[in-house]
């Protein structure tokens, strides 16, 4: 779900990025919390404390479920992601990046090999036209790496704000916040972080979700969203913050036991 462009942070540099240190549950380093007017929301921040600390001991790992193996990949499987499933992406994607995990080896296979590698897709021919649009620009203006910054990412084709800070976070341990449709749904739903759009949502989350949580909060909130919190019917009975929910749409008032989940097999 891209929506239109956010204001662009500083460019950051990689030797910059390297030097972040991931602590225990998140980010030492934090994003600049946006200094947008703070909306009403009926949570305390010891409230919301209290349900990333809830999900973090679900999941103390949480992981993407998108299948790549280096950041060339995961920017092409994010790409590829809008309005599909991750498990219809990984299907497609496991024949594609057997052939082509790099820029040059994604040019060399060409486009039509590309979409007929990936017409399982949705919407797979103008994702075809991007993905070699993208490893293109890489080649031309990246020397064949995937850059750093959110402002450099979203130049690329098929590349919006939540797919940069997908691939900011997954790839370069930067912590970010990328809003798909779990992530707006549970915001809008449980009155978190309301707001009309993505980088409305986006805003909203980071100023009240605490730093040494920010790193894995967008995989907690996005597993919360697609295993318990559902679009059609959250599952309350199986909810961990049940208790401290005040989404109208709540169907218990009693949280289930907080235990860590199995690991995810990705």
């Amino acid at each position: 779900m891209e929506k239109p462009k956010s204001p662009k942070p500083a460019k950051m540099t990689r030797a910059s990025a390297a030097t972040a240190k991931k602590p225990a549950h998140g980010g030492a380093v934090s994003v600049r919390k946006p200094p947008a007017r703070r909306a009403k929301i009926p949570y305390s921040p010891d409230e919301i404390r209290e349900i990333f600390r809830r999900l973090s001991i679900q999941r103390p790992e949480p992981k993407g479920e998108l299948e790549h193996v280096n950041p060339f990949t995961l920017v092409v499987a994010v790409a590829l992601s809008a309005q599909a499933t991750d498990a219809g992406v990984n299907r497609a994607t496991r024949a594609l990046f057997a052939l082509a995990d790099t820029p040059e080896k994604m040019l060399a296979l060409g486009e039509e090999r590309v979409r007929d590698l990936i017409k399982t897709i949705g919407l797979y021919r103008n994702k075809a036209k991007n993905v070699i649009a993208l490893s293109q620009k890489l080649v031309d203006e990246f020397g064949g790496e995937v850059p750093l910054s959110r402002e450099e990412l979203v130049t690329l084709p098929g590349v919006g704000r939540k797919t940069a800070n997908v691939v900011m976070s997954m790839a370069f341990g930067i912590p970010t916040l990328a809003v798909d449709t779990h992530v707006f749904r549970i915001g809008n739903r449980l009155r978190i972080a309301p707001g009309k759009t993505p980088d409305e949502v986006e805003a909203a989350f980071l100023r009240i979700i605490p730093d040494d949580y920010l790193f894995h909060a967008h995989h907690w909130l996005i597993l919360h969203g697609r295993y318990c919190c559902k679009a059609r019917k959250p599952d309350c009975e199986r909810c961990v913050i049940a208790d401290l929910c005040k989404s109208p749409e709540k169907t218990c008032d009693v949280p289930a036991a907080l235990v860590e989940l199995p690991a995810q097999v990705v």
